[in-house]
């Protein structure tokens, strides 16, 4: 299935349908009077979030998305039909934008989150809503309220609790693949992964929701590679895993590229907890390994583990230090979420 993360589309409410003028005519009634009924209330937009999307293919081929006018006033008091509602469903963890792409009107997270984005307008008064002892004729009745319409951007931030990141062929993918039932494409050589993969990872009865970016090189966030935009994914992650490839001749380089681009991406990203892992360990001599290992610890200041998703050593403390993070995140949310307590003399 292709992914699509970012779309920019055209909506409109609808119009109201305008008052009626007309009076009544029947043969033998004395006192017809005016009877025009108002026009029917203009359709809304609303964005609407459900559980059964994870991405925003469908707006690649339809950009334009226009509610139904309401129905015009008629004779006999009849008011006009209400104009139909335009829904637009959107995957959890979809932000909506507007056209500078920078002010954010909505971030839907939940499903069943809903927003409406352009109220239809109201329909017009017909003439009998302005009879009165003075004007028992009025011969006039107020148009529609127009619709409302504005361009807006649809961005995708894929909700996960943990998140992989790291250059090409670190080894993420497979590390995914080992750890879940996902099954992204896996080769020998660069940006095999080009839009990110989320797995459901299971550790001691604990589940959580592991995601696969494309790699990172450097220049990513001017643009080198496929881009840092990727990043955005997991933004909203409690810890980030990185790994680093254990084959490369100077991994401290490697790693610090990295935290370049996640600094320099911002949003956040770089205050996350991150677990720092040395990926392919089966391909490496356990000498230079230690090596390596000694290496990377001096220049992040942290122990980093040791894994291989072949051979599956380090696997499990690996998941379960991720486990730990997720967990750790959780209560602390819970806790904050907590109402303060009421002032007791």
């Amino acid at each position: 299935m292709q992914f699509l993360d970012q779309a920019k589309i055209y909506v409109r409410s609808g119009a109201g349908g305008n008052g009626s003028v007309s009076f009544r005519r029947e043969k033998f009634v004395e006192f017809g009077g005016p009877d025009g009924g108002d026009g029917g209330r203009g359709g809304d937009v609303v964005v609407e979030c459900v559980a059964n999307l994870n991405t925003l293919l469908d707006f690649r081929y339809q950009q334009h998305f226009k509610a139904q006018k309401g129905g015009h006033g008629m004779g006999k008091n009849r008011t006009g039909a209400k104009g139909a509602d335009v829904v637009l469903k959107v995957p959890p963890g979809t932000q909506i934008l507007e056209e500078d792409r920078e002010t954010l009107i909505a971030d839907l997270t939940n499903p069943g989150d809903r927003v409406i984005l352009a109220r239809g307008g109201n329909g017009g008064f017909g003439n009998s809503r302005f009879k009165s002892s003075t004007n028992q004729a009025p011969r006039h009745a107020n148009p529609g309220q127009p619709a409302e319409e504005l361009t807006i951007w649809l961005r995708l931030k894929l909700i996960a609790d943990a998140g992989l990141v790291g250059p090409p062929n670190a080894g993420k993918s497979t590390f995914l693949a080992a750890v879940s039932a996902a099954k992204p494409k896996i080769a020998d050589y660069p940006f095999t992964t080009l839009h990110p993969n989320l797995g459901v990872v299971r550790v001691d009865t604990r589940d959580f929701v592991l995601a696969d970016i494309p790699g990172l090189i450097e220049g990513a966030h001017e643009g080198a590679g496929i881009g840092d935009r990727f990043l955005g994914h997991v933004e909203r992650t409690a810890v980030l895993l990185h790994l680093v490839d254990a084959t490369l001749e100077n991994p401290v380089e490697g790693y610090n590229i990295i935290r370049g681009e996640i600094e320099a991406y911002g949003a956040g990203l770089e205050d996350k907890p991150e677990i720092l892992a040395l990926s392919k360990a089966d391909a490496v001599p356990k000498d230079e390994l230690k090596k390596k290992a000694r290496a990377l610890k001096k220049a992040s200041g942290v122990e980093p583990m040791i894994i291989s998703a072949v051979s599956g050593e380090g696997m499990q403390n690996v998941l379960r230090a991720l486990a730990d993070a997720v967990a750790a995140a959780k209560s602390k949310a819970i806790e904050a979420a907590k109402p303060a307590a009421d002032w007791q003399p």
